[in-house]
Formats: structure tokens, C-alpha cells, sequence
């Protein structure tokens, strides 16, 4: 499964990587996230590791395999035959705007089971954290 998404944010791109780096920030602006805690301490980098909980899932470890300070990250949940990863990507579109795109894929050959059985609570999901974070970065500009 492979999903995308992408909104223009009426925030400076500096604003919205500073909300989308402070991961365990995220259960403020996304209900899709009931709490977030880094296991590793210090700003996100590549190795950072968080417990991440979300509604009707189990919990899950992710790890941070790329970072592009201000930029982008991609981190990584590894599992007995799957591998979801999640990437976020900023690009600017001015000093006062950005365009944000999360996208989610799973690999492995249980991939193709995890979409017909939770691919449309997935896809809320990221549908929801783009929204909370435009929301958020549009109310708390700064």
C-alpha cells in the first residue's frame, strides 16, 4: 500500500518543521496520535527511536532513517513481515508559505493483507494529520 498526501500551509517553512521535528508535540495538533514519546533523547536525528500510540492500533516503535534538517525525515516501523514507512517532506513555497506532503507505504508480503484490513483507517489517518497540521500551523504561526 502506498498513500500521499499534500496540503499548502499558510505558515513559514521554518514554523512547520519546527511543529512536525517536535514529534512528541504531534497528540496536540492530530487526534490520530493519543500520545508520542522518544525513546532517545535530544532533537529527532537519524537512529531517534518513538513509541508511537494510536486509536484502535497497537502501539509501534518507529525509527528516524533520514532527516534533512528544516526539510524532510523518513522513519521506519519494522515488523514480522511488514515495514510501514512514513515520510514528511516540507517544501517551501515563500517566506510565509509551504507545501507539506505525508506519504505512508507498507512492504513485505504481508503488505497486501495490512491494506484490505486497515488501509481506510490508514489513510484517515494521514488525511487527518495533514489537516491538524495545517490547522496548527495556521492558528500558532509564530
Amino acid at each position: 500500500m502506498r498513500y500521499k498526501v499534500t496540503v499548502d500551509v499558510a505558515a513559514a517553512p521554518d514554523r512547520v518543521w519546527e511543529v512536525l521535528a517536535d514529534i512528541e508535540g504531534w497528540p496536540r495538533w492530530t487526534v490520530s496520535m493519543t500520545s508520542v514519546r522518544l525513546l532517545s533523547g535530544g532533537p529527532v536525528a537519524v537512529g531517534s527511536e518513538a513509541e508511537v500510540r494510536q486509536p484502535k492500533l497497537t502501539s509501534a516503535v518507529w525509527r528516524v532513517t533520514e532527516l534533512e534538517p528544516g526539510r524532510s525525515f523518513e522513519w521506519r516501523c519494522e515488523n514480522p513481515g511488514f515495514t510501514t514507512i512514513g515520510t514528511h517532506r516540507i517544501e517551501p513555497l515563500g517566506e510565509d508559505r509551504s507545501r507539506v506532503v505525508l506519504g505512508l507505504q507498507q512492504k513485505g508480503f504481508l503488505a497486501p493483507l495490512l491494506a484490505l484490513a486497515y488501509g481506510k483507517l490508514t489513510r484517515r489517518y494521514v488525511d487527518m494529520e495533514a489537516a491538524g497540521l495545517k490547522r496548527y500551523c495556521e492558528a500558532h504561526g509564530g
